[in-house]
């Protein structure tokens, strides 16, 4: 008798290809490789048992789209997939997702710790939006400080909340430290994994449990659909108790829904997301078209081809710009002059991301130079495309906070964020050259030999990743070097 050998497990490329296809209907069916698009609004029924027993959960099956749609669920099953989870939702925007997984736990009391460090739209959200229905967030400004966040906890905190990769300065999270904090407290961590992607980074092999994306950008990948996702995980205890009773009484204590079972005693370890399907998302609606689902899995097909092109692109790009007169400074965590170097060497192994921060010496006149000048990158709020993205965040996306708020965050008036795509990175590091050349020649801060232009002129070179770049009255030159 031949021992069994085990086959080892598929490698991320062949999983974002292949996991959670639902298998083919069978000989003489139809059975089209790519996912079909269900663009329905609802599902036929075979006969009143049928549609009695799908609305009453004893029967699996779709019956509204905005409660399940056979595309999306085959979208859903592959994030779950990659992410190493247990069940994935698919909503309308990052957004959308952020929203429902905070709703899934939070109620009006309750207090919500984040990281301060986070992308903007987040920080309005919890600050704004859930501060109006009762939800109180306090924000941690060292979230790598574990005393920090213990000082931050209350005993009505029910979430911790970091993103893998903050949005815009790259300063990385120490995710098992975080989670440890969070767990010794019974509460579970909330990742938002948009810039590492499971690709480079998997939270919850590190303590986390809930991870949230915008799918919008790296898992679409090529900046034509919105979309979010809601990932659990499998080990948080949602039945955990304190002396007043369960934390999550939603989750523990008897539903009507379920017919006087509670959420953990019918699903155990997805009773979290089952709740945020069947009661969050459902009715507050934010639905993905089908047609974006379908997108939004094509393109996590070759979410590791690109994303590892566009890692590699931005080490080569932020070394260079770390090398240029008039850069005050490079926010990347590939660098090795980073202070979070190590921490990406011990979560980002396989590459960094490809959005970071850099910041002008000329502050918002030099930066609004540049922005100007740039050609081949693409001036707009979004990132993870294919196409190289560039943004001024202190005028922009962080253009509601105070000047104070913006310098402790480290959003100086010259910071530009860039977001690399899939071109050559020669081609990128030669259009930077055209905004760096233009800001000299616009005066605004010292040209390569230490002067300042006067009257708007001035004659510099700087170096380009495959030549030089003559500047005289503001106007740039490339030419191939000899």
């Amino acid at each position: 008798m031949t021992e069994h050998t085990a086959i080892r497990p598929a490698g991320f490329a062949t999983r974002q290809v292949h996991a959670g296809r639902a298998p083919g209907a069978g000989a003489g069916a139809v059975n089209p490789r790519a996912t079909p698009i269900h663009l329905t609004a609802g599902f036929e029924f075979d006969d009143f048992a049928q549609a009695r027993d799908r609305f009453g959960g004893a029967e699996d099956g779709f019956t509204y789209t905005r409660i399940g749609n056979p595309t999306t669920s085959s979208a859903e099953r592959r994030i779950a997939a990659l992410e190493g989870g247990i069940d994935a939702i698919l909503v309308g925007s990052g957004q959308a997702a952020v929203a429902s997984a905070v709703l899934g736990l939070l109620q009006a009391g309750d207090h919500l710790v984040s990281a301060s460090s986070i992308y903007e739209g987040s920080r309005g959200l919890f600050l704004d939006n859930f501060g109006r229905l009762g939800i109180e967030t306090d924000f941690v400004v060292d979230a790598n400080d574990a005393a920090s966040w213990q000082r931050a906890i209350r005993p009505t905190t029910r979430a911790l909340f970091v993103e893998s990769i903050p949005n815009p300065k790259n300063d990385l999270v120490d995710i098992a430290l975080v989670a440890e904090v969070a767990h010794a407290h019974g509460i579970p961590l909330i990742v938002d994994n948009t810039f590492a992607t499971p690709y480079l980074q998997r939270p919850l092999e590190h303590g986390a449990d809930v991870v949230v994306h915008s799918a919008s950008k790296f898992l679409a990948g090529h900046g034509s659909v919105l979309g979010g996702v809601i990932v659990s995980g499998s080990a948080f205890d949602w039945a955990v108790t304190d002396a007043r009773g369960p934390l999550f009484p939603h989750l523990a204590e008897p539903s009507r829904a379920l017919g006087g079972q509670s959420y953990v005693d019918r699903f155990g370890a997805a009773a979290f997301i089952t709740y945020v399907r069947d009661v969050v998302v459902s009715r507050f609606g934010p639905t993905p078209s089908p047609l974006n689902a379908f997108l939004i899995e094509q393109g996590i097909e070759t979410l590791s081809l690109r994303v590892d092109r566009q890692s590699q692109s931005a080490l080569a790009i932020a070394r260079w710009l770390e090398e240029q007169p008039g850069v005050e400074s490079v926010d990347y965590s590939g660098l090795e002059s980073s202070p979070f170097h190590e921490l990406a060497e011990r979560y980002l192994p396989d590459g960094q991301g490809s959005v970071f921060a850099f910041t002008l010496a000329g502050g918002a006149a030099a930066a609004e130079v540049f922005f100007d000048s740039v050609e081949l990158f693409t001036r707009m709020t979004h990132l993870g495309d294919v196409r190289s993205l560039i943004i001024h965040p202190a005028s922009t996306t962080h253009a509601h906070r105070t000047p104070e708020q913006l310098a402790e965050a480290g959003i100086a008036p010259g910071l530009i964020r860039l977001s690399i795509g899939v071109e050559d990175a020669d081609d990128l590091i030669d259009d930077l050259a055209l905004g760096l050349a233009a800001v000299r020649g616009a005066g605004v801060v010292p040209d390569a030999r230490g002067a300042v232009a006067e009257n708007g002129e001035v004659a510099a070179s700087v170096v380009l990743g495959s030549g030089t770049l003559d500047v005289h009255e503001g106007r740039a030159l490339a030419h191939e070097a000899a």
